[in-house]
């Protein structure tokens, strides 16, 4: 009876253990390596700046390493445990880096022909000109309607809202990547989908009205 009465008390433990343990697994993910990396290694001819510029793809990993004296592109990436082993190229010369993620950084080790060392790239944070007030202008069936943007950037992720005549809504599902802003406005009509392009400080798109109307917009920051 005792050791039934274990059994049984263990196996809901156990479930339980699973039920709370699987969510934290499953949303444990590694952070990707893609970015922009720069900063100095030592070599014995002296100090060499070094720009790191990593493309993760889904797990795939391309590139180019580049210093004062060229390009080394990135032949093969592999990455075990969290170690993310670099082969480059360039003209003439081969060359190795082995590193791993500490904080927003790249610590590890480099190789050139019989040279080696260490070093310690610092992700570069790129410059926000999304984030601010906006003033904007939609095509609607030929008459301009001028709205305000009030846009906010971390990361790849956009948040913010959007006024007009007929009052205020919240910026929903917002993301900006490689130039390109994606976001819905959520109004009492309808769900308003916006694209745009950023280019020369100015955005241009076009939207998309619950599909009852669609139209170009632009809009220019606020200095």
């Amino acid at each position: 009876m005792k050791s039934k009465f274990i059994i049984r008390t263990c196996l809901p433990l156990q479930i339980l253990a699973l039920v709370f343990l699987l969510p934290v697994a499953a949303g444990a993910q590694a952070k990707s390596f893609g970015g922009k990396y720069q900063g100095t290694i030592k070599s014995p001819n002296g100090d060499v700046q070094v720009t790191l510029e990593l493309k993760d793809d889904n797990g795939k990993i391309s590139g180019r390493a580049t210093t004062p004296h060229g390009a080394y592109e990135v032949v093969k990436a592999t990455l075990a445990d969290g170690l993310l082993t670099l082969e480059l190229s360039a003209p003439g010369s081969t060359g190795k880096i082995a590193v791993r993620q500490k904080d927003d950084k790249l610590v590890g080790n480099w190789w050139l022909g019989d040279q080696t060392g260490a070093f310690e790239l610092m992700k570069a944070v790129a410059k926000d000109d999304l984030s601010g007030e906006w003033t904007a202008v939609a095509d609607a069936n030929g008459q301009n309607f001028p709205f305000t943007l009030v846009l906010k950037l971390d990361g790849d992720k956009l948040s913010g809202s959007s006024s007009s005549e007929l009052g205020e809504s919240a910026i929903t599902e917002g993301t900006f990547k490689d130039g390109k802003l994606l976001f819905k406005l959520n109004g009492s009509s309808g769900v308003i989908a916006m694209v745009a392009v950023l280019q020369d400080g100015k955005l241009n798109g076009d939207y998309d009205f619950a599909g009852q109307m669609q139209g170009k917009w632009v809009a220019v920051k606020k200095q």
